[in-house]
C-alpha cells in the first residue's frame, strides 16, 4: 500500500480529475472574465478590444465601486464586532441550559437561516416601511415617535438597516459554529476550573476563549468573505439605493451587466472583485493564525 501511495503515476491519476474539474469550473471562467473585461461588449452583438481601460476605471475612477467596498467593510466590521460576540454569548448560555430547553433555543435561533432570503427581505421591507411599517408604529406606541425614519429611504440610516437585516439573517450560522465549538471543549477542563475556584468569567477567559480560537478564525473568515459577496438582500430591499448608499459589489456588478448592459465592464469588476477576495482571505488568515503554530 505504501508503494502505491508513493507512486507518482497513481498520485497523478487520483489528482488529475479534480484538477480538470477545478480548471473548468473556476480557472476557465476567471480567465474568460478577464478577457471580456478588456472589451466593450454589451452582452450581445459585436465587441472591440479596449485593453485595460475597464480595469483602470474600476480601480481608479469608479466611486460607486469604492462605495460598495466601504459598505462591505462596514458590514464585516459590524458582523465581527456585534453579531459574533452576541452569537458566542448565546452559544454559551444555550449550552448551559441542557435538556429540551437547549434543543428548543438551538432551533429557534437558527430559524432565520432556513427561511428564504426573499421572504425575510420582503418581511423587513414591510417592517421598515415609513407609512405602515411595524417599527415606526411601535415607536409611536411607546411615545418615541421622534425616532421614526424612512429606514430604507433615508440615506443616513438605510445602510445600517440593511446591515441589521443581513446580520439577523446570518445570526444562526454564527451561533451554530460557536455552539459546536463549545460542545467540543472537554467538560473536564471546566470541572478543573471550578475546583480551582474560577468563576464564569475566568472560565471563559482561560478555557472557553483559548479553545475557541480556531473556531473564531473560521467564523471571522466566513463573515468577511460573506460581507464581500452580499447581493440578494440588497437587491430585494433597496437595489443599492437611495442613490448608491447601500450598494454592494455583487449587486453593482449585476446592475452593470444586466441593467446598464455593460457586460465587459461588469466582467472587469468581477475580476478585480475576485482578486480583492483572495487578498482579503490571505490577510485574514495571517492575522488570525495562532501564534504558536
Amino acid at each position: 500500500m505504501d508503494r502505491i501511495r508513493r507512486n507518482k503515476y497513481v498520485i497523478f491519476a487520483l489528482v488529475f480529475p479534480g484538477l480538470i474539474i477545478y480548471a473548468f469550473a473556476v480557472l476557465y471562467p476567471i480567465f474568460k472574465s478577464f478577457y471580456y473585461g478588456m472589451t466593450d461588449w454589451k452582452g450581445i452583438g459585436e465587441f472591440n478590444i479596449i485593453g485595460l481601460e475597464n480595469y483602470k476605471k474600476v480601480i481608479f475612477e469608479d466611486k460607486v465601486f469604492v462605495t460598495s467596498l466601504i459598505n462591505a467593510a462596514v458590514l464585516a466590521i459590524c458582523t465581527v464586532l456585534i453579531q459574533h460576540p452576541i452569537a458566542m454569548f448565546f452559544a454559551i448560555i444555550v449550552d448551559k441550559l441542557g435538556g429540551k430547553l437547549e434543543s428548543f433555543f438551538r432551533a429557534v435561533l437558527f430559524i432565520p437561516c432556513v427561511i428564504s432570503i426573499v421572504v425575510t427581505s420582503k418581511m423587513w421591507v414591510n417592517v421598515f416601511n415609513s407609512s405602515y411599517g411595524l417599527l415606526n408604529k411601535f415607536l409611536d406606541a411607546v411615545h418615541l415617535g421622534f425616532l421614526k425614519h424612512d429606514w430604507l429611504g433615508d440615506q443616513h440610516v438605510a445602510l445600517y438597516s440593511v446591515v441589521f437585516v443581513i446580520m439577523w439573517q446570518g445570526f444562526g450560522y454564527a451561533f451554530l459554529i460557536y455552539y459546536s465549538g463549545i460542545k467540543g471543549i472537554p467538560e473536564e477542563l471546566f470541572e478543573a476550573g471550578r475546583i480551582d475556584g474560577a468563576n464564569s468569567w475566568q472560565q471563559f477567559i482561560n478555557i472557553t476563549y483559548p479553545m475557541l480560537k480556531p473556531v473564531i478564525l473560521v467564523n471571522v473568515s466566513i463573515a468577511i468573505t460573506s460581507s464581500l459577496k452580499q447581493m440578494e438582500p440588497i437587491y430585494l430591499m433597496t437595489n443599492g439605493g437611495p442613490g448608491t448608499k447601500t450598494q454592494f459589489v455583487a449587486n453593482y456588478l449585476y446592475t452593470q451587466a444586466f441593467t446598464a448592459q455593460k457586460y465587459g465592464y461588469a466582467n472587469a469588476i468581477a475580476v478585480v472583485f475576485v482578486v480583492i477576495c483572495l487578498i482579503t482571505t490571505v490577510v485574514v488568515q495571517k492575522i488570525f493564525k495562532p501564534r504558536d503554530i
